[in-house]
């Protein structure tokens, strides 16, 4: 039984984390404990490979904040399956939101060109869409690849803009008002991702 949520997730008018300390008596689904995701981490590293020919001009670049964790694995295991390096950066997407004011900070690193190069965006969850629009323009602006592709542990629907992810590790059907948690080992110490309705948090107030 999951009793507490530390971390839970929205996008509805800008990326936000709500910490929400403690909530008791909580159950929320679990969509994907640690095993679910890494079954699903590989599948998504095979797909990806499969779907570009192997891992020539391959690089991936994940989108802060927890975007870039679940890149570093899919690079990790790639990596792993065609026995040559693929390139793991993270972009920092906040300057290049049309809908939150930005901080002027920017904590990308790509440390390679992408001029030429097949890359693949990652992010933990798609939304409304604004977050991949946002991290498309960053990517256009350090250079011009030759394909650009986008892979999702999780859509969750709703989207405000045209934009699909070409690789998705789970779809789930969620209200608008919804949360979904991503856990991650590198963040809290654990992989989980689990979804809250409304109505489970109106329960615990």
């Amino acid at each position: 039984m999951i009793s507490s949520l530390s971390y839970v997730k929205e996008r509805v008018s800008g990326p936000k984390v709500l910490s929400i300390g403690v909530i008791m008596g909580l159950m929320p689904e679990v969509l994907l404990d640690s095993a679910g995701m890494r079954r699903t981490l590989s599948r998504l590293a095979h797909e990806i490979l499969d779907g570009n020919g192997g891992a020539d001009d391959l690089v991936v670049v994940g989108i802060m904040r927890r975007g870039y964790p679940v890149a570093k694995q899919l690079a990790f295991l790639m990596t792993q399956a065609e026995g040559v390096t693929v390139p793991c950066g993270k972009l920092d997407a906040r300057g290049y939101r049309d809908d939150v004011k930005d901080s002027g900070e920017d904590l990308t690193e790509i440390p390679f060109q992408i001029n030429d190069r097949r890359v693949v965006l990652v992010d933990e969850v798609l939304f409304t869409g604004r977050t991949v629009r946002a991290a498309l323009e960053g990517i256009m602006r350090l250079g011009r690849p030759n394909v650009v592709q986008f892979a999702t542990l999780i859509d969750r629907g709703h989207r405000e803009l045209p934009i699909q992810a070409d690789y998705v590790g789970r779809r789930v059907e969620t209200q608008r008002s919804d949360f979904i948690s991503v856990k991650l080992n590198e963040f809290d110490g654990e992989d989980v991702v689990m979804l809250l309705a409304e109505s489970e948090m109106e329960a615990t107030v």
